[in-house]
């Protein structure tokens, strides 16, 4: 039996909005097209939703990240949401840092703050942050998240372990970036509007800091045209953009068609997450990287061309 949450009041649909990231034009749409959610109104006639419809939209946000589509998950029941998660597909070989995912899960479940933050430490170390990033984090990503839809990690929780990841990749990638020089390409990185997954973004420059480039993040959510300027302004060679399948993926192609538009055209465009799996019809201009294991290929790949150019 799913693990009962503690009850919240009803809450505004600013706040729905921080704390599922689905936007509040999204939720909008949703209410006119499949009936849900079904906020009602406050006092000054403002959308309020509660606690029930709050928790079913927080499930929904985690299967629309594992490559649902809204219109297969919205209008469910959630005894159907829970089936779908039962349904996701199981990794079929254990990677070689499982052991250590699982017990940083059992750390964090536990409350246990400082041995958490040791054991990720220690793994970091043991590995180097190149194979700490693909063999843990990535992994421990995934049971994180399975953990929160199944109902066995509160929110708190996941949020805990998302900032002890954040400060661990930004020191790591600080002590980098002053322990070598950068060869290039000059990576500047950010996410679309929609797009508020900070982890992902951190790991891709961790995989492009480990190859030599150098990394301006711009954080999530970076209106297209404020991409251009910015691009423009810090000479970069390569936008690069992280997407999650939590956007749609019809407005995700449409920002990097604006986005390719806009930038100059000796400026590289990649985008990287899963999202793209399901984006089979190419972008004109767009390189696709397919995992953070295929970032070395591609700066490997970018540095051939610009020494025979």
């Amino acid at each position: 039996m799913k693990p009962k949450r503690s009850e919240t009041p009803s809450v505004s649909i600013s706040a729905v909005e921080r704390d599922t990231g689905l936007p509040k034009d999204t939720l909008r749409v949703w209410e006119r097209r499949y009936g849900f959610p079904s906020p009602s109104r406050d006092s000054n006639g403002e959308r309020v939703y509660p606690a029930d419809q709050l928790e079913k939209l927080r499930v929904i946000r985690r299967l629309m990240d594992s490559g649902l589509r809204p219109g297969k998950v919205v209008a469910a029941s959630l005894s159907e949401l829970h089936a779908h998660i039962k349904a996701l597909p199981q990794r079929t070989e254990r990677p070689a840092a499982a052991t250590a995912a699982d017990d940083a899960l059992s750390l964090l479940k536990a409350h246990q703050v400082a041995e958490l933050r040791q054991l990720l430490t220690h793994e970091l170390m043991r590995r180097g942050l190149q194979r700490f990033v693909i063999e843990v984090v990535a992994p421990l990503n995934e049971l994180v998240g399975n953990a929160w839809i199944e109902g066995r990690i509160q929110v708190f929780e996941e949020h805990l372990y998302a900032e002890q990841i954040q400060q661990l990749l930004r020191h790591a990638i600080g002590s980098l970036s002053q322990g070598q020089g950068r060869q290039g390409p000059r990576v500047l990185l950010t996410t679309l509007p929609g797009e508020r997954h900070k982890l992902g973004l951190l790991m891709a420059e961790a995989c492009l800091s480990i190859e030599g480039a150098q990394c301006i993040s711009l954080g999530v959510e970076t209106p297209v045209w404020d991409i251009v300027q910015a691009a423009r302004a810090h000479h970069a060679d390569i936008v690069g953009l992280s997407c999650s399948p939590a956007v749609p993926v019809y407005l995700a192609r449409a920002g990097l068609i604006d986005l390719r538009k806009g930038l100059d055209r000796k400026i590289g465009l990649w985008a990287g997450g899963s999202i793209w799996q399901r984006a089979r019809k190419p972008i004109p201009g767009v390189m696709f990287i397919a995992s953070l294991e295929a970032i070395s290929a591609a700066i490997n790949a970018w540095r051939e061309h610009r020494d025979i150019r």
